[in-house]
């Protein structure tokens, strides 16, 4: 079975937004209250290998911040209650 890539745009800029990469782990730990740590899974969230900011492409990098920017700036947050 084929997966469709599937891209997000924000401040003019196209995001690779599939589950468990940078700009969506950015945006999750920002949706969970959590502080900024940049890394992304090769797969699927916690069932691939973890890749953290030291083995990181800057591009990378930037797309973990970027993802973590949108769900700020669109308030998109837990509800702890």
């Amino acid at each position: 079975m084929l997966q469709e890539n599937k891209t997000i745009e924000f401040n003019g800029k196209q995001y690779d937004s599939r589950h468990g990469g940078a700009f969506d782990r950015g945006s999750a730990d920002s949706y969970y209250g959590r502080p900024a740590n940049p890394h992304y899974y090769s797969g699927s969230t916690y069932r691939s290998n973890q890749v953290l900011e030291v083995m990181m492409t800057q591009e990378q990098i930037d797309a973990y911040h970027a993802g973590y920017a949108y769900n700020e700036k669109f308030g998109d947050h837990k509800s702890w209650d």
